[in-house]
């Protein structure tokens, strides 16, 4: 692989279908992507089972599919966004087939069209039923390999965005490489990391999604968003699994329910929004009892055909879902927050882009609506290359001395665990001021006078109980139970790695 030049390649960070559609739509201008491991292998893209949603129905339009967006999020979405990116979904689609994603479609040719929860119509585009992730990354992959503009790194990890001392631009990217350490000079980044996900001790994710991006934003001097609102998936397979398969609601749309340990429903709607889902089945979790997806009546013989990933890892467990219930837990799934950008995927750091689910946008607000986190990634990443490609002024000096920082050395195994526990336990699906404060006091304890001295995984766990200890109300994803109701008027927290520091000194 060659080395990217001083200033003159677009550095990607992530390789899942935000970065690797900004890739793809920046040809053919060249530009670097950097991966973690094998290209295509580890993204968190490949795990999604729903799919992309898309008013492409008959009886379907953007404008309601907006309307369902603005309701799940509770009042802290940005309604203009919503609405840019609701309206480009039929053609986000469309890019996808164009590129070779092999969607699910009827005898007649057209797109199969599933319900997921909280939509009003079947908007939601599949692909091998609950293979739809790992189809696009496929397809997407491709793409990038026959892209000649297109540099992968492989084995490579970004762990510092740089930045000019006196202009606070972007200078660079700190790079630990299976060769070694290194940094790559650059005006130009983009950040497609992920979410965070991992760091609570029950998760849907890859076990790698701790929230890298965030902190190297953070690091890096850019505005963050709403970091509170991380939104727990209501059925995840509770079967002794880390991470925990996800079972997609799409199984809930085709008539599965949710009942407890006597086979009595649960209270409320299977195909409300997950925030609403998840505080049914933790409040019976958290009385003692069990909760289960009975797919037996609804769906039966024709589980293994329709979820057959799904079938897959409940079989992996000893379970048959056609003939049995399955035992589910509510898991940490996706980050509704992020760095804060505009239109354009523009950090508040001049030369730093972030787009996919590590980014703010404004499309999802306190809670993301079912499959809108595919169609995000592949509509912003062609805004965030369309800025790119525009003619940006390069200062030499800028980057032609970029040098290293210091990385603390990784945490060990016992140490993640502990931090995953104290996550579940303080800031997960129910929320208590005191449990919220504990939790900033022992990581406030960890940075000592300094805030950037934590480990990455620290920091942004740290400002996940910030945000959410400050946040005294209930809104969204986020729950407090001693602030049970909504405050009157919905309003963003927004932090900084400055801000940060100033507010924990009391904690420690």
């Amino acid at each position: 692989m060659r080395r990217a030049e001083a200033g003159g390649l677009p550095v990607v960070v992530g390789a899942g279908l935000a970065g690797l559609m900004t890739a793809v739509n920046l040809a053919p201008r060249p530009c670097l992507v950097l991966t973690t491991g094998r290209l295509g292998t580890q993204a968190a893209t490949g795990w999604a089972q729903g799919g992309i949603a898309a008013a492409i129905g008959a009886q379907d339009s953007p404008d309601l599919h907006a309307a369902d967006t603005l309701a799940t999020g509770a009042g802290l979405c940005d309604p203009q966004m919503v609405r840019a990116i609701t309206a480009a979904a039929p053609v986000a689609v469309r890019r996808l087939a164009d590129l070779g994603a092999r969607f699910d479609r009827t005898a007649a040719g057209a797109l199969r069209l599933g319900l997921e929860g909280a939509h009003s119509r079947r908007r939601i585009v599949h692909a091998g039923g609950d293979g739809s992730g790992a189809e696009v990354l496929r397809a997407v992959t491709e793409a990038v390999r026959a892209t000649d503009s297109v540099t992968v790194w492989e084995h490579s990890r970004a762990v510092r965005v740089l930045t000019d001392p006196q202009s606070g631009a972007v200078s660079g990217v700190q790079v630990q490489t299976a060769s070694g350490e290194q940094v790559v000079p650059t005006t130009a980044v983009v950040l497609a990391t992920g979410g965070y996900g991992a760091l609570w001790q029950h998760t849907s994710n890859p076990l790698g999604a701790r929230g890298q991006g965030l902190a190297m934003a953070a690091r890096a001097g850019a505005r963050l968003r709403d970091l509170e609102m991380a939104q727990f998936h209501p059925t995840s397979l509770h079967a002794g699994m880390d991470p925990m398969p996800l079972i997609s609601e799409a199984v809930r749309g085709e008539g599965a329910t949710l009942v407890d340990a006597h086979g009595q429903p649960l209270p409320g709607d299977p195909l409300a929004g997950r925030d609403v889902v998840s505080r049914a089945v933790w409040a019976e979790l958290r009385e003692g009892g069990e909760v289960f997806l009975d797919a037996r009546a609804a769906i039966g013989d024709r589980f293994r055909s329709l979820f057959p990933g799904i079938d897959r890892a409940c079989r992996r467990a000893g379970i048959d879902p056609s003939t049995e219930l399955v035992p589910i837990h509510p898991a940490a799934h996706y980050q509704c927050g992020g760095v804060e950008v505009d239109r354009r995927g523009r950090t508040s750091v001049p030369g730093l882009w972030a787009v996919g689910e590590v980014a703010s946008t404004g499309l999802h607000g306190a809670n993301r609506l079912a499959s809108n986190s595919l169609l995000e990634a592949v509509v912003c990443a062609g805004w965030v290359a369309a800025d790119l490609d525009q003619p940006q002024a390069v200062d030499p000096s800028v980057v032609s001395g970029p040098s290293a920082e210091m990385v603390p050395p990784a945490a060990t195994a016992e140490e993640r665990s502990q931090l995953r526990q104290m996550m579940s336990r303080c800031a997960g699906v129910v929320r208590r001021e005191q449990d919220l404060a504990h939790a900033v006091h022992l990581l406030s304890r960890r940075a000592g006078t300094d805030v950037e001295r934590l480990r990455d995984e620290e920091l942004v766990a740290l400002l996940v109980c910030h945000g959410a200890l400050h946040r005294r109300e209930s809104r969204g994803g986020h729950l407090r139970e001693d602030y049970p109701r909504p405050a009157e008027v919905a309003q963003h927290t927004v932090a900084c790695l400055e801000d940060l520091q100033a507010h924990v000194g009391s904690a420690v």
